[in-house]
Formats: structure tokens, sequence, C-alpha cells
């Protein structure tokens, strides 16, 4: 697991599995609140430490943490491996000669997959993914979010409302910055200073801001900070009114939970395209005009009266039309494993 992000696609996976008889060792790096989720959710994990923040820090500890990763795992003796977008995964499964299944759903992840595809034998992206990965890649009628959003696995709790002074009909945003410091964000920088500036200002006359970031905030978005722990991130999300921000991971699991997301991102993904034809998500690419473009949408989103009732019926709509990832992905790995 690299990511916050990880954590959450195979929690399920993971806690089905061992109820089915697998023995299963986790093993991670350090990123944003990835340890701290893992600690939440009572996980034991191998810590392999961070990549780092800069492209030549990320170059010199790939294989540095590829060589931790092996000498854990080697006596271990695994099976198979599985991981998203893991690099580790694919190198180090290569290494001991097992199976590596990789899930995959950001499709300019170009340098990552370039890194992982030669070494693993099976790629599992969303069918709406926009690229060929060849005859390793398997696709399925699905999103990565419906493997913790999905209504088998998660019932809102209204009480981190509580927690922030609101109710439940209480309109509210929630924000989301990213960091930027993915290899394959290299040269871009999503939102400016001022598009936040201008959010925060135009949001708030319409309800409570409040803002998630992966990187420090400027002082005076200081007061705007969620402060609930991470795993109940999406209760929030649930019972907001809208999201506004960088992050596709976010805008996609508002999708599934029946809040409209705007997301603005120079490249986009095959999921958050696929959750626009269901007006759940508006995606803003020009780096030059997204911060005014995407305020206009949302301005539009929340003046109508109607809008948390739209969503809700929207995203009943798109879960009736997918499967249940977690469950595709214990059976998927079960019988790939056996063959």
């Amino acid at each position: 697991m690299n990511h916050p992000g990880h954590v959450h696609l195979f929690k399920n996976f993971i806690w089905s599995m061992r109820k089915r008889g697998h023995e299963i060792i986790i093993a991670a790096t350090e990123k944003d609140v990835s340890f701290k989720l893992l600690d939440n959710y009572d996980f034991n994990y191998i810590n392999l430490g961070s990549y780092g923040t800069s492209l030549m820090q990320k170059l010199v500890n790939l294989p540095i943490i590829d060589l931790r990763l092996y000498k854990e795992v080697k006596k271990f003796g695994p099976d198979i491996f599985v991981g998203m977008g893991s690099i580790l995964a694919a190198h180090v499964s290569f290494l001991l000669r097992k199976k590596c299944v990789i899930f995959e759903d950001t499709e300019h992840s170009t340098e990552q997959i370039r890194l992982y595809l030669p070494f693993t034998d099976v790629v599992c992206t969303p069918s709406c993914f926009k690229d060929n990965l060849g005859k390793k890649q398997v696709r399925y009628n699905g999103y990565h979010e419906l493997a913790y959003l999905h209504p088998n696995y998660f019932t809102p709790n209204s009480n981190v409302l509580r927690e922030l002074g609101l109710k439940e009909n209480d309109v509210f945003i929630i924000l989301r910055f990213v960091s930027w410091n993915a290899t394959h964000d290299h040269g871009h920088t999503g939102l400016t200073f001022e598009d936040k500036r201008n959010a925060v200002n135009e949001l708030s006359k319409y309800g409570r801001v409040f803002i998630t970031s992966e990187k420090p905030l400027q002082k005076e978005f200081e007061k705007y900070r969620i402060t609930v722990s991470p795993e109940k991130i999406h209760d929030l999300l649930y019972y907001a009114t809208l999201l506004y921000g960088e992050s596709a991971t976010m805008a996609s699991e508002c999708a599934v939970l029946g809040t409209h997301a705007i997301f603005c991102d120079y490249a986009g993904r095959g999921y958050t395209d696929e959750e626009e034809k269901y007006t759940l998500v508006y995606n803003f690419h020009d780096e030059n005009t997204m911060g005014k473009d995407s305020l206009v949408k949302a301005s539009e989103l929340l003046n109508d009266p109607n809008i948390k009732q739209k969503s809700r019926e929207k995203s009943k709509k798109l879960i009736s039309e997918k499967i249940d990832v977690t469950k595709y992905m214990v059976e998927f790995v079960e019988k790939y494993n056996n063959t």
C-alpha cells in the first residue's frame, strides 16, 4: 500500500480473505495519513518507509524499498502478491517467482505502469479505463471506490456531523487539495492559491466550508481544516452538499455516495469521465480556466434547493449498474491463484 486510498481499497478484501482462511501480510510506504488509517483499522503492517517527495528521491528510494520488501516477505513465503499500481509488488513477486495481480485506474500513471507492467501477471482495470495495456489487462464493470463504499460494506454514521457542530440537513462544502508530488504530476500545480481563495470566499456564501489537504495549508485557510479522524471522512462526504477540489478519488467516492463533485485536474480519469455521464462529477481540465469555470458550475449546483435529493437518485442508478468490487477482487484473486 502506497497511499491512503489503497488502505480503503483493500480493507474489505483483507477482512474477507482472512474470513475465508487466507493469511495476508501488509506492506506499506508512508503517504499522507496511510499509516494512521492502518493503525485505526488495527492492521499490522510492515513499515517500508517513504519514497520521498521529489522525483530524484523517488528514483533513489525505489530500489532501496524494493530490497526492503524482498527481505521482509521472503520469509513469509507468499503465494501471490496484490497491489494497487504497485511497482514494489511487481518487482518483488518477479524476483520470488510468484504471481502478481495489480489493480490500476489512473491512465496517466505512465511511468509507474512502465515500471511494473513487464513484471506483473495481470492488471485489473475498470471497464472505463481509457488505455489498452495489452494482453495482461482484465476489465471489470466498477470503480475502486465501490470496493469500500458499496452499500454492501458502507453505512454512513451521522455522529461525524456532531463532531463538527453540524446537523443532517445543513449545507456544507468540502474542499480537497492534493500535494502534486506524484511522478505523473511533474510540472503541474493544479488550482492556484488565488483559485483556492476565490473558492473559499464564493462557496462560503452557501454554507460552511471545510478543507482537507495533503500539503500544509496557508495560514488563512487553517480555520477551515477538517479535524475529524481520517477513517470518518467518507461519513462526512456522504452528508456533504458538494465536494470541490483536485482529488479524483474523492470525486469518485462522492459519486458513489450520492454527493455532487467538482474535479479540477489537467489529466482527468476514465472513471470520472464516466461519472460525469451520470452528472455526479464535473471535470475541469484546463489549468488556465479551471478555477473560474469550476466555480460557475459549483454555484449553479448549490443554487438548486433539491441538489442532495437529485444526487442520491443518480447514485442509486450508478450503483445498480456496477458490480460489488470487493467480491470481484476476492473471487478473482482466489481463482487466479489456483490457475
